[in-house]
């Protein structure tokens, strides 16, 4: 959550922040603000809202300086207003913070004792603060910030500038991300690469308990005893080209779009259409004895996992536990030594699913990550990164590194299959032969679009929406209620369809849609049974099948969504593209933000 940027150098620093928090509006945030040296004293400018607002601020009155500092912020502690906007500080120094201070109110109480005096509802500004007392006793910035991260408990990424230091920035991180880009004669801070990507390709990644003290002419890292260290400075594929929105609507509309390409990209690095095998990475450990395995998620990165549970126990024969890494992190399972830990997140840097990582090690699982960025935290903590080939998302509802996930938790599951003895060649190439089709029979759910806004005129009119679906298809009813919840604010529930009658069959009625996923296959009998009675009862049955299927539902469904028919295997990866695709067509008849969706943010670094 939240953005910072912070750059040093030889041109006007405003505008280049301004543009780099653009680029990091999909995180999510809620007000903004920039600070800067100007002749050596700390100027800021900061509004509510979108960056629309701050824009306006900045056209009134301008910010000059070649040193700064920007922020979009997700509000924690205090409301979203323009006073509890970053960058917070003094006279002597301006902060900006992604993350949580857990003692916070120790640390303000102590302050105040001493005479700092408070402006903000923020745990934040208490950053600010004990570096102004610091600073007020004599230390220099550098002693002054070190003192201070010496005392913070909790998770933070910083940036920092200081009254009568011009070309010189403090950055640190500890549980959230923040890295170091290296340009010509200036540097630049930023939360990813991606707030960096037209300034610079060459970058270095801060860890845990990093500090960086930024000049134009280079960056010193230090640990948190203050010991000097260095760090890799990378070169990062990621061009400012690949962020726009190529002529559509939303980023989310585009993504949405780049489901068959990234699903093709992804598995080329995977399998060898030559021999029909998936060909995994080297990984240092033996999959043929692994004893069991567990998968931890947040978000729709868990219903990935969720789907992955499901082919690793059918097809590798591979026990399986699976927990929101919100609640493992916390219930502290008793894992199998040996055992797989398979974790899942588009940023590589979710703090729950970090922290479930870091428990696994400890209890002697061999660490394989789903990652979307190659050179984040969990990539870094891993035994093994399967990455996902999307490219940036943008839009802060996940869409196209869903479908990345789950084609990487595919080949993973042929590939455990085959080590395990439990798929032999002739399986294996079925399944194989199945994933490579994928990519054009993505492209072919788009001709239902007309199909789909059918269907998004009947949801977009409720309140109450019940998603079902049975098997591998449950996950697939949970996402499509996600992403509804996500981007239209329309309350949705997705139950496994024979679970209806356990309780949820009492909310069916003409005002509650029912929207199912019902691919043909062994499972389908049974949930056209469920589907039947739901329209017994009166409900609106909107329904997501196949070529196959679809004949035996259209006597009872108002609307069905025809998709291809594939393989049962990778039939969930196809059916979650209609189901995204009707969110996105709902929000556009509510009228709602489609890629920054209220209260919501893409990366979550805090807990």
């Amino acid at each position: 959550m939240c953005g910072i940027v912070g750059v040093v150098g030889k041109n006007q620093a405003t505008p280049v922040i301004f543009d780099a928090l653009r680029r990091l509006e999909y995180r999510g945030y809620d007000s903004a603000g920039i600070a800067t040296l100007e002749n050596g004293h700390v100027e800021r400018r900061r509004a509510a809202g979108k960056l629309d607002h701050l824009a306006s601020v900045l056209a009134r009155v301008p910010l000059p300086g070649v040193t700064g500092i920007g922020h979009t912020r997700w509000a924690t502690h205090g409301a979203p207003t323009e006073n509890n906007a970053h960058p917070h500080g003094t006279e002597r120094v301006s902060v900006v913070h992604n993350g949580i201070i857990e003692n916070f109110e120790e640390l303000r109480r102590e302050l105040e004792a001493a005479g700092q005096t408070f402006s903000t509802d923020t745990d934040s500004e208490t950053i600010a603060q004990m570096i102004d007392y610091h600073l007020g006793r004599g230390l220099s910035p550098r002693d002054a910030a070190h003192e201070t991260l010496k005392r913070l408990e909790g998770a933070y990424a910083l940036a920092m500038i200081f009254a009568g230091h011009d070309g010189m920035v403090i950055g640190a991180r500890h549980g959230a991300p923040l890295v170091v880009g290296f340009g010509e004669q200036e540097m630049f801070l930023g939360s990813d690469s991606l707030a960096l990507a037209p300034l610079t390709r060459r970058i270095a990644y801060l860890d845990d308990g990093d500090w960086v003290i930024v000049t134009p002419g280079g960056a010193e890292f230090f640990d948190m005893a203050g010991n000097a260290v260095t760090r890799p400075v990378r070169t990062t594929a990621l061009i400012a080209a690949s962020v726009g929105k190529d002529g559509y609507r939303h980023y989310m509309e585009k993504e949405l779009h780049e489901h068959p390409v990234v699903i093709g990209q992804t598995l080329q690095r995977l399998v060898d259409p030559a021999t029909r095998r998936v060909v995994l990475p080297d990984l240092p450990f033996d999959l043929a004895a692994v004893p069991r395995g567990v998968v931890t998620a947040c978000g729709s990165a868990f219903y990935a996992g969720m789907i992955g549970r499901y082919w690793l126990e059918q097809y590798a024969r591979l026990p399986i536990d699976i927990d929101v890494a919100s609640e493992m992190r916390y219930r502290d399972p008793p894992l199998t030594p040996g055992g797989l830990g398979l974790l899942i997140s588009q940023s590589g840097e979710t703090a729950d699913t970090l922290a479930a990582l870091r428990g696994m090690r400890q209890q002697g699982q061999h660490i394989v990550s789903v990652l979307n960025v190659e050179q984040s935290t969990m990539a870094r903590e891993s035994d093994a990164v399967l990455g996902t080939v999307a490219g940036p998302e943008i839009s802060v509802a996940s869409t196209k590194a869903f479908t990345a996930q789950l084609s990487v938790l595919a080949c993973l599951t042929v590939a455990l299959g085959r080590a395990r003895g439990h798929l032999d060649a002739r399986a294996e190439e079925r399944m194989v032969t199945a994933l490579l089709d994928l990519p054009s029979r993505a492209t072919e759910v788009f001709e239902q679009r007309d199909a789909i806004r059918h269907m998004a005129g009947i949801v977009a009119e409720a309140r109450d929406v019940l998603y079902l679906g049975r098997g591998s298809s449950f996950p697939v009813a949970l996402e499509g209620a996600l992403k509804l919840k996500e981007i239209t604010y329309i309350h949705a529930e997705a139950y496994a369809a024979g679970e209806m009658k356990h309780g949820p069959i009492s909310l069916i009625d003409r005002t509650v849609p029912v929207v199912a996923t019902v691919p043909s296959g062994r499972l389908f009998d049974k949930t056209l049974s469920n589907l039947q009675e739901a329209k017994a009862r009166g409900g609106r049955l909107l329904v997501f099948t196949d070529t196959q299927g679809a004949p035996r539902l259209r006597d009872i469904a108002e609307v069905v969504v025809e998709i291809p028919t594939v393989d049962e295997f990778t039939a969930p990866i196809l059916q979650t593209i209609p189901v995204q695709i009707l969110a996105y067509e709902v929000a556009l008849l509510k009228g709602t933000d489609v890629d920054q969706p209220r209260n919501l943010a893409k990366s979550v670094t805090v807990e």
